[in-house]
């Protein structure tokens, strides 16, 4: 045998080389977990509480989406149909405040035990529902190291040529840095259901008519306001008043808001859930951001101009003299109509959407802080707000998460609809349960026959009890992808996820999405072959609540 040529050598060991070097970008698990979020975070912690190795994927750097990206204020419904792990984070919340040092800014018998109507701690069961951004990515972060789940960070899917299937199942997936993440069992726990569309599987993005699965309150609904969210007076929607030919002031689409009942491709308005406080020692004061428009406000100064005096209705009080900030009005923090191309949208696409939205809510802060057309008492009393400078200190004490409502809903083995929500049919095979109302946002602002402003899609319709949610809405068509778990952007139609979507839900789906993905791999089976009485009992096991 010759002996090798240096040159050949030389290029056998550049191939080993670069063969290592791709090799250390590779990571696998028994389950990759896509996503920040709340649901994330109990997926993998279910999972490794099953003796499953488990990474998180997420193109977040803090974990727990909403949760501690401002939303404090806990849309909980009915508490006691929260369970599991859901309830174990409430638990935590409720032993942070037990401390005394957990009050830097207040004493804790200043903020009392308000919230919804139910007390937001709840000493005999040990859990506290309201609570401060920083809280609760702790929460996450305790959960994430006591369970060893190894997390890479800012690390994005690579949505166009990323995700390698095989026979119906995801091999791995990778992402815009040149990582690759291979796993027996993949969830998506995003909000916009990225992964999922990326695997192939089928989706709906915007509000479906109500023909299509027998509903009431699905599609546009002109003319109905179940909140304060809408213009009560006669407010002209021209430039110059009462005038068509001078145009439409800025956010006023020139569309038909189209038949009620009808379905479209709209989708219900995002905000960031602002953390503001009035305590001189943390107040960060409000500023003129780049690209501020005052005119782009002049809707607000013609309502407020009109009486309206309800600005300051939804700055709910969390512990330390903080805020969580939501809308409240016809004109308030939801950018209504501005959001329409999100959920499938590329990653530069929506970076415009999100400085969009930040460019109008602070300068919403700041128009009403400062404009004269803005009452004198409200200026005053707006001045004494700003930002908390112990929230998001390294984002500019701004949120790390918009509030994304509603993104794409995967069409799965079943989907929830209003019929379940309501109660009006049996749901099978339950996983968790939700029990809020369905509440959606509205989606448009339009002109009326008459020549007013007004907005549509806002919708608050209670469901009598807490209702089942259904295994089958958590799995893709076996056909398409028999290896993929989807608990954020669930199989149902608009309205339903109205409900479902709320935070305490989607941790309570992250768990059992761990569980059946464990139990697959336990059983060496796909998910949708698994027996649901077998995937029950481990859930009821674990404290999940699966029945009312």
């Amino acid at each position: 045998m010759k002996p090798a040529s240096f040159p050949l050598l030389i290029a056998i060991f550049l191939l080993t080389a670069c063969q290592s070097c791709r090799d250390t970008d590779l990571y696998k698990a028994d389950i990759i977990v896509y996503g920040g979020t709340s649901a994330a975070v109990t997926t993998a912690v279910q999972a490794a509480r099953m003796g499953k190795t488990a990474i998180i994927v997420s193109p977040d750097k803090h974990l727990g989406g909403l949760s501690s990206s401002g939303l404090g204020y806990t849309d909980t419904g009915n508490k006691e149909v929260i369970g599991g792990m859901a309830r174990e984070f409430y638990q935590y919340v409720f032993q942070h405040y037990e401390k005394p040092e957990s009050w830097k800014w207040q004493d804790r018998s200043g903020f009392g035990n308000r919230g919804q109507g139910i007390p937001a701690i709840d000493g005999e069961k040990r859990t506290m529902w309201i609570f401060e951004p920083h809280v609760a990515e702790a929460a996450f972060e305790k959960l994430i190291k006591e369970n060893n789940i190894t997390v890479f960070r800012d690390e994005w899917l690579d949505r166009e040529k990323g995700t390698v299937r095989k026979a119906g199942k995801i091999i791995s997936f990778s992402t815009l840095s040149g990582k690759i993440f291979r796993g027996r069992i993949f969830v998506d726990a995003t909000y916009e259901g990225d992964l999922m569309a990326a695997a192939g599987v089928s989706y709906h993005v915007g509000r479906e008519a109500n023909s299509v699965y027998n509903e009431n309150w699905n599609g546009v609904q002109q003319g109905v306001y179940h909140h304060k969210h809408y213009f009560m007076d006669n407010i002209s929607p021209y430039k110059i008043p009462g005038d068509p030919s001078s145009g439409l002031l800025p956010r006023i689409s020139a569309e038909t808001p189209g038949e009620n009942g009808s379905g479209d491709n709209k989708i219900q308005a995002y905000c960031y859930r602002l953390c503001l406080t009035k305590h001189p020692g943390n107040r960060v004061p409000f500023t003129r951001p780049e690209g501020y428009d005052s005119t782009q406000y002049e809707l607000l100064a013609r309502v407020l101009a009109a009486g309206w005096n309800e600005y300051f209705e939804k700055y709910d009080e969390i512990p330390n003299l903080k805020t969580d900030v939501n809308n409240h009005g016809p004109f308030s923090s939801d950018n209504i109509g501005m959001n329409y191309d999100y959920p499938e949208a590329s990653y530069e696409r929506r970076q415009e959407i999100l400085n969009e939205h930040i460019t109008y809510q602070q300068g919403l802060l700041y128009f009403t802080a400062t404009d004269e057309r803005v009452p004198e008492w409200l200026r005053t009393e707006m001045n004494l707000w700003g930002y908390a400078a112990d929230e998001f200190t390294d984002n500019a004490n701004w949120p790390y998460n918009i509030y994304v409502r509603e993104a794409r809903r995967m069409t799965g083995e079943y989907i929830m609809t209003e019929n379940d929500v309501l109660v009006k049919r049996a749901v099978p095979n339950s996983v968790g349960m939700g029990s809020y109302t369905m509440d959606s946002h509205h989606t448009q602002r339009y002109v009326t026959p008459e020549g007013w402003v007004q907005n549509e899609g806002d919708i608050g319709v209670h469901a009598p009890r807490p209702y089942q949610i259904a295994l089958g809405s958590l799995l893709p068509k076996q056909e398409e992808c028999s290896n993929l778990i989807v608990p954020v952007c669930v199989s149902c139609s608009h309205i339903a996820f109205g409900s479902i979507r709320m935070e305490p839900v989607f941790m309570i789906l992250g768990q059992s999405a761990g569980t059946i993905a464990s139990m697959a791999i336990d059983r060496n089976k796909d998910i949708h072959d698994l027996s649901y009485n077998e995937i029950r009992e481990k859930l009821l096991s674990n404290g999940q609540i699966l029945e009312y």
